[in-house]
């Protein structure tokens, strides 16, 4: 199976990439639907993530409650480790399973942290979804309605945009119109129908 892992900083427009090679058929494995499904009520992962940070991560139906739980972690990275450490073996368990049953032509890792994650591994092609830092600022603001300091933070805490240029295969810029995006993606989708067959020598 040919593996495109996509990728981009918070408010890039990654998702508007995906969701579109959805469309065009295309399986799209979600990092971050993955990382809810490995802390759900019942799990081993929720069950971990509470022995360590108490009860008071979990809401009143006993989900986990998100915003405390990132609350605690943007303060202190020591305790971002020991969450990574929980989750993200979990997560890579989940994203293989999720990649191997995948049936389209080539398949896509969709994951914000691709790269800093070690996600890339899984790829065989990466892609960056591109946008100048302005952008993701006042577009991540408009979106969530996080104030500019707790999104610099976010984006402190991913890859700095010339080096997830440098370490991504190709880019594509979503600096314009959803139309112009599009036009673009279609562009990809078709080299990366090619690049698949290629890799399987067709």
């Amino acid at each position: 199976m040919f593996v495109v892992g996509i990728t981009g900083g918070i408010g890039s427009g990654k998702s508007a990439v995906t969701d579109h090679l959805e469309t065009l058929g295309i399986t799209v494995v979600d990092a971050d639907k993955v990382a809810r499904v490995v802390v759900e009520p019942g799990t081993p992962g929720l069950a971990a993530i509470a022995e360590h940070f108490g009860e008071d991560i979990l809401l009143a139906d006993g989900r986990l409650d998100r915003a405390a739980l990132r609350k605690i972690v943007f303060d202190n990275p020591d305790e971002r480790k020991v969450l990574e450490g929980i989750t993200h073996p979990r997560i890579r368990d989940e994203i293989s399973r999720q990649l191997s049953e995948a049936n389209s032509p080539y398949v896509v890792l969709s994951s914000p942290l691709l790269l800093e994650s070690g996600q890339n591994t899984f790829a065989n092609y990466v892609v960056v979804v591109d946008v100048p830092e302005e952008v993701q600022l006042t577009r991540t603001m408009a979106r969530d309605s996080n104030s500019e300091a707790l999104v610099k933070q976010i984006m402190a805490a991913q890859l700095d945009r010339k080096t997830r240029l440098s370490r991504a295969d190709t880019s594509i810029m979503n600096d314009g119109s959803l139309d112009a995006l599009y036009e673009r993606v279609k562009k990809l989708h078709e080299d990366l129908l090619a690049r698949a067959a290629a890799a399987s020598g067709e």
